[in-house]
């Protein structure tokens, strides 16, 4: 079986790349950086360069051992559509995404300028895969509102975005064509604070623009997840994106 995730909106991770390198304030305090960087150094631990970027060729074909369908999260200790990732390889995550169809495979990126350039060019054919879903990563209005144009530039079956640490008010938002927003705060001691009033903007907006609203936690200092960090007025916000889910979730504590 795949690696069991504790990332409340899929199932499972799939790293056949890991590491990365920093390119914009939402990269700060990387939780990914922290956990590799703890293992550098350690003979024989995945993480043995730290949170230095490499392939990983030998993990290439897990999706295709796992026969319980799953939602998959893409290199979640990386980003596939980094600069110094050959197009090849990108391309060869594809093709097991494309053989192993009975899984659904989330795709995240802060590289929305290369994601665009491949996936409506050389990579159309993996833009219509309809099991994978592609998002981008947005934390403030600089950095993050380009990347959802990029995003909706891109023909494929469902776009999300990651608005996580969400470091400020976003204002208006454009969602026409976005599926599915998951929002969270930082957590742990450096947490840079998230004020509820921009939640509750993104979330109006997206229910006045038919996109699933998936509140993941409120962050803070301790880095709670559950419970009340994860609601707001009281309810608990797991909508996933139609028409994947028949359902629209929300619970009320």
């Amino acid at each position: 079986m795949s690696d069991r995730s504790a990332i409340e909106w899929t199932d499972a991770t799939w790293n056949p790349v890991r590491g990365c390198t920093k390119i914009s304030p939402g990269c700060k305090h990387c939780y990914a950086e922290t956990f590799a960087e703890r293992f550098r150094g350690v003979s024989g631990h995945p993480f043995e360069q730290g949170f230095d970027l490499r392939l990983v060729p030998d993990k290439l074909l897990a999706p295709l051992q796992w026969r319980t369908p799953q939602m998959v999260f893409v290199n979640s200790m990386s980003d596939l559509f980094h600069e110094d990732i050959p197009m090849g390889y990108v391309a060869a995550v594809g093709r097991v995404m494309q053989r192993a169809d009975w899984h659904t495979y989330q795709v995240l990126t802060k590289r929305h300028e290369r994601m665009r350039a491949l996936l409506c060019g050389p990579l159309r054919w993996m833009a219509e895969l309809r099991h994978v879903w592609f998002g981008v990563s947005v934390e403030d209005r600089r950095h993050g509102l380009p990347r959802i144009d990029a995003l909706r530039d891109c023909a494929v079956a469902v776009r999300f975005l990651s608005i996580e640490p969400l470091l400020e008010d976003l204002g208006p938002l454009d969602l026409s064509g976005i599926d599915w927003v998951i929002v969270g705060g930082e957590s742990g001691l450096r947490a840079r604070p998230m004020c509820q009033s921009w939640v509750r903007r993104i979330r109006d907006q997206c229910l006045a623009a038919g996109a699933a609203f998936f509140l993941k936690q409120l962050g803070g200092r301790r880095g709670k997840r559950g419970g009340d960090e994860a609601t707001l007025d009281g309810q608990l916000w797991r909508q996933l994106p139609a028409p994947l889910s028949p359902e629209t979730v929300v619970r009320r504590t």
